[in-house]
């Protein structure tokens, strides 16, 4: 009996000394070490260390704390209960770092993405995607293995599960393939203007991993699984190195008028129409001599293609008002019938 108490007030004093040292270890890590990086931190000319190094001070200190207490609580004997304590400050120990991890590695590629250098904007949701699923993915790895669950047989079961589920949902793989592709291939980002197929015709507003978004000008908002998407031809009017786009209006006029006036005209009419960039200059083309009379082509450039409708309504107005007052004539295709001869 007195060896049992004496070996018990042994163990006692042993796991009164581990809390000890890790209160201790805390300590010298909360005032001493942290405080050195971050006065390290402070002599560079990005915050990214500064805000790496305060995200890790409270997961720092309650590990610290964990291993003290797993080493204090070591004399337990083999069994249920030693497996339930260590398998829970395993758990602890994973769910949080696995969280920092997820989130310090997004503000990585945040940062990163900001100079465009090393990770584009237009590719950030697929790399945040892909690193949040690879670190949730091997957490989940190491919460199994902390309460002793035989990987292999999970893994096994979930590739004939996946394999079902392969057949029955297709079509939502299908989508959700094609959503990572168009993340990585990047071919329109948020607040671009597209056209999908020659029929769709809106404004991206939301790039998700089943479907996509659309915000048309009538302001409904159109969604498209991105299979359709992955397969169509997609017109990016946003893209190119720069927002600016080229608007043609297309005009018609009778044979005999003075190709000279007719561009004078045309040119005239783009004084002061809102949204037209000075550059490129607007120019006007003799395009062919048509069916019904000289066909020309007033170009010029908007800054921005959500003004494209009305900017060739006023064009349209300003060049017909501006021909009608100007004597020119704006054909329209006849037919002449002559007989040659009434039947009798």
């Amino acid at each position: 009996m007195t060896n049992s108490i004496s070996d018990l007030d042994s163990r006692l004093v042993q796991f009164g000394l581990s809390m000890i040292l890790a209160l201790g270890a805390a300590v010298v890590a909360r005032w001493i070490v942290l405080p050195l990086l971050v006065r390290l931190a402070r002599r560079t000319g990005s915050d990214l260390d500064d805000t790496i190094i305060a995200s890790l001070r409270r997961p720092l200190m309650f590990s610290i704390l964990l291993i003290g207490l797993g080493s204090g609580l070591s004399w337990l004997e083999a069994g249920t209960l030693r497996f339930m304590v260590f398998g829970a400050i395993s758990t602890l120990a994973v769910i949080m770092w696995s969280s920092v991890l997820a989130g310090t590695g997004v503000l990585v590629l945040s940062t990163l993405s900001r100079d465009g250098r090393m990770v584009q904007t237009k590719t950030l949701p697929l790399f945040t995607m892909v690193w949040k699923i690879l670190v949730y993915g091997v957490a989940t790895y190491f919460l199994l293995a902390a309460w002793h669950i035989n990987v292999t047989t999970w893994l096994a079961s979930a590739g004939v599960v996946g394999i079902a589920v392969g057949f029955a949902a297709k079509d939502t793989l299908a989508n959700l393939f094609a959503g990572v592709f168009i993340l990585a291939d990047a071919p329109f980002k948020i607040g671009d203007f597209i056209i999908i197929d020659d029929v769709t015709r809106g404004e991206v507003t939301e790039i998700g991993l089943r479907s996509s978004r659309i915000l048309t000008r009538d302001d409904l908002e159109v969604t498209v699984p991105n299979a359709i998407i992955a397969n169509a031809k997609i017109v990016n009017e946003s893209g190119g190195p720069h927002q600016m786009m080229r608007v043609r209006v297309r005009v018609s006029v009778a044979y005999g008028s003075s190709v000279p006036e007719v561009r004078e005209v045309l040119l005239s009419c783009l004084v002061g129409i809102p949204h037209l960039c000075p550059a490129p200059e607007p120019r006007v083309r003799f395009r062919e001599l048509g069916d019904s009379g000289l066909v020309f082509e007033l170009l010029c450039w908007i800054d921005q293609p959500v003004y494209r409708g009305r900017v060739i309504d006023s064009l349209n107005e300003r060049v017909y008002e501006a021909l009608r007052s100007r004597g020119i004539v704006i054909p329209f295709p006849q037919m002449e019938v002559r007989v040659k001869e009434l039947p009798k």
